[in-house]
């Protein structure tokens, strides 16, 4: 009788361990999927789209590059976000995983 109870315990605390397993894996991918979806394209976005997904840039900052958007064309890589006034390397860095083209 206690054979049976061990095994019938080891059987379920194994299957808690995979339940566990799938639990973490599932998270992962929604978090990658969730990373994924805060890209903004900055050159489709409007200005409140912008603000709104980029940190350390407001309306003002964000209807700037819409401007240099507007003045240049399309930007060509997300380094050229530099060229825009208000816009330097630590707000870049600090946004480079959100921004698409």
């Amino acid at each position: 009788m206690k054979t049976i109870i061990m095994v019938v315990a080891s059987v379920f605390l194994l299957s808690m361990g995979f339940a566990q397993s799938s639990l973490a894996k599932d998270k992962e991918i929604k978090t990658s999927t969730t990373q994924v979806q805060e890209r903004v394209n900055i050159n489709k976005a409007d200005a409140k789209q912008l603000a709104a997904a980029l940190k350390g840039v407001g309306l003002k900052k964000a209807q700037a590059i819409i401007e240099y958007r507007n003045q240049y064309g399309d930007f060509q890589s997300i380094n050229e976000l530099t060229a825009v006034k208000g816009i330097g390397e630590k707000t870049l860095e600090k946004n480079r995983a959100k921004i698409g083209l």
